[in-house]
C-alpha cells in the first residue's frame, strides 16, 4: 500500500484477510489448512493459493474468506474461519497468525501511529485474552464505543466492527441491536453453532462486509435487563399491586424464563374479575407474542399495533424485555423530531436569503452551481453567510463568527440525521436545533 502506513490501512476500516498475511510474509502461498469438527470427528483440508485465497481440497471451489471456505467446507450456518482453520505444519490457527500480523504491524509503526489506535489495539487484546480464558468482558454500548471516541452507532460503526472481527472479537448480545446502555460480553464466537437444518449455508464470502445492517431492531427500544412478571400461580392481587407499583399496563405470566405462559393487562383482569370475583393470574391470562432481540422492527410493528406490546428475549432466549406501542411512539418521535426542526430551518433560511438576495449575487458565493434557491443546502448558507457584504445586509445585531459556528455544528448534525442512525439524537443537538430556530425567526425580517 505505496504512501500509507499500515496502521492507517487498518485505521480505515479494513479488515485483515488472507491476502494481507502473504504479503506480510507470515503465511506462504501453498500453504495446507486443515478443519476438523471434533463433535462428529470429520476432517476438511485447503490450501492457501497465490492470490491469498482459500482452495477447497478436493473441488477446488476457491474463497476469499476463511469464513467462507470453512461454511461451504463443512455445510454449516456459520464458522469463524479464523478459528477453525490451523496452518498444517505450524499447528496454529489462522487467527494466531492474524493476530501477529496485528501485533507487528502495531509495533512496526508505533512512533508514527495515532495513540488513540494503539489504545484500542491494546485494549481489544486484553479483551480477548478474557474471553479466551471464559472470562469475557462485561460492558455497555455506551462505554465500548467510547474506545473509539464515538457517542452514538453512527458513521464509524465500520470501524469498530473491523477492530473487533480483527481481534476474533464478538458482542453477546450484538451491541447494533440493543439500546446503548445494555451490557453487553466482548466474547469470541462458539466453536462449532449449531447448524440449521432448514437452511443452506450461506455463501457470502466477505466475513459479513456485504450485510448493511443498518435495520432498527425490537432490542434497540428496550433495555435486555429483565422483564416485570408473575407466576401462573400468583393471585391477581400480587399482579395489580406489581403493575401499579411499576405503572405496568401489562405483566407477563412466566413459568421460567423461557417459558411463557402469556400475559396479564388491565382489561384482562377486569374481565376476569368480571367472570369470578374470586380469579387468579390464570383466569387472567392473554396470548403474548415473543420475539427476538434482533428482530426487525417493522416486522414486528403489525403485532404491535393488533396486541399493543411484545415480550423480547435475550441472545439465550430468555424473556428480558418489553416493547410497548408507547415505546414505538417514543422512538419515532425522537426520529421524526429532527427531521422537521431541520427541514423548518432549511426553509427559514432559503427564505430569508431570497428576501434579501438575488440569485446573481447568491451563485458565485456557492462552491457548485445553482439555478434556484431551492438547490440551496446547508453548506450553501455558511459560504453564502460567511460573506461580510451578505452579513451586513441581513442587519443582524449578532456576530457573524459565533453565528457561522452554529450553523456549521447544525450542518453537522444535518448530516447525522440524514445518514439514518439507530440512535436518537442527543438532547444538547436538539437543542441546538430549537434555539437555532428561535434565534431565525426573531431576525428573519431584515432590519
Amino acid at each position: 500500500m505505496p504512501g500509507e502506513s499500515r496502521s492507517m490501512y487498518l485505521y480505515e476500516g479494513h479488515r485483515v484477510t488472507v491476502s494481507d498475511l502473504l504479503e506480510a510474509g507470515l503465511l506462504e502461498a501453498g500453504a495446507k489448512l486443515r478443519f476438523t469438527r471434533k463433535r462428529i470427528g470429520v476432517t476438511f483440508d485447503a490450501t492457501v493459493t497465490g492470490t491469498g485465497r482459500i482452495r477447497l481440497e478436493p473441488g477446488g471451489d476457491e474463497f476469499r474468506s476463511p469464513s467462507g471456505a470453512a461454511m461451504v467446507a463443512a455445510g454449516m450456518r456459520a464458522v469463524d474461519g479464523w478459528r477453525a482453520w490451523v496452518v498444517v505444519g505450524e499447528n496454529r490457527l489462522l487467527d494466531a497468525v492474524r493476530q501477529e500480523f496485528l501485533d507487528r504491524t502495531m509495533s512496526a509503526d508505533r512512533r508514527s501511529a495515532d495513540g488513540d489506535r494503539q489504545r484500542v489495539h491494546e485494549r481489544l487484546r486484553q479483551a480477548r485474552d478474557r474471553a479466551d480464558r471464559q472470562e469475557p468482558e462485561r460492558i455497555t454500548v455506551r462505554e465500548l464505543l467510547k474506545l473509539w471516541g464515538a457517542t452514538d452507532r453512527g458513521d464509524q460503526i465500520g470501524q469498530i466492527e473491523a477492530d473487533l472481527a480483527n481481534h476474533g472479537l464478538v458482542t453477546s448480545p450484538s451491541f447494533r441491536a440493543v439500546t446503548l446502555d445494555t451490557v453487553v460480553s466482548l466474547t469470541t464466537p462458539p466453536d462449532e453453532p449449531e447448524p440449521a437444518p432448514e437452511e443452506l449455508p450461506s455463501t457470502e464470502d466477505d466475513e459479513g462486509e456485504g450485510d448493511l445492517n443498518v435495520r432498527l431492531t425490537v432490542g434497540n427500544l428496550t433495555p435486555l435487563d429483565g422483564v416485570g412478571s408473575v407466576s401462573p400461580n400468583s393471585s391477581l392481587d400480587e399482579a395489580v399491586t406489581e403493575m401499579l407499583l411499576n405503572d405496568y399496563s401489562q405483566l407477563a405470566v412466566l413459568s421460567g424464563p423461557r417459558n411463557v405462559r402469556g400475559a396479564v393487562t388491565w382489561r384482562s383482569i377486569a374481565e376476569a374479575m368480571h367472570r369470578n370475583p374470586g380469579a387468579a393470574v390464570a383466569d387472567a391470562i392473554v396470548r403474548a407474542e415473543v420475539v427476538a432481540y434482533d428482530r426487525d422492527l417493522v416486522e414486528v410493528l403489525p403485532t404491535l399495533q393488533q396486541q399493543e406490546f411484545v415480550l423480547v428475549t435475550d441472545q439465550h432466549k430468555a424473556v428480558t424485555g418489553i416493547v410497548t406501542t408507547a415505546d414505538v411512539a417514543r422512538r419515532y418521535g425522537e426520529m421524526a423530531t429532527p427531521f422537521f426542526q431541520l427541514g423548518e430551518l432549511d426553509r427559514t433560511l432559503r427564505w430569508i436569503l431570497r428576501r434579501v438576495l438575488d440569485l446573481p449575487t447568491v451563485q458565485p458565493l456557492c462552491g457548485r452551481a445553482i439555478k434556484t434557491f431551492d438547490q440551496l443546502a446547508f453548506g450553501d448558507y455558511r459560504r453564502i453567510l460567511e460573506d461580510k457584504q451578505v452579513w451586513e445586509r441581513l442587519g443582524w445585531p449578532l456576530n457573524r463568527q459565533t453565528f457561522i459556528a452554529r450553523l456549521d455544528e447544525i450542518r453537522l448534525i444535518r448530516n447525522s440525521v440524514m445518514h439514518f442512525h439507530p440512535d436518537p439524537l442527543s438532547e444538547d443537538a436538539v437543542e441546538k436545533l430549537r434555539n437555532f430556530t428561535t434565534l431565525l425567526h426573531r431576525y428573519r425580517d431584515p432590519g
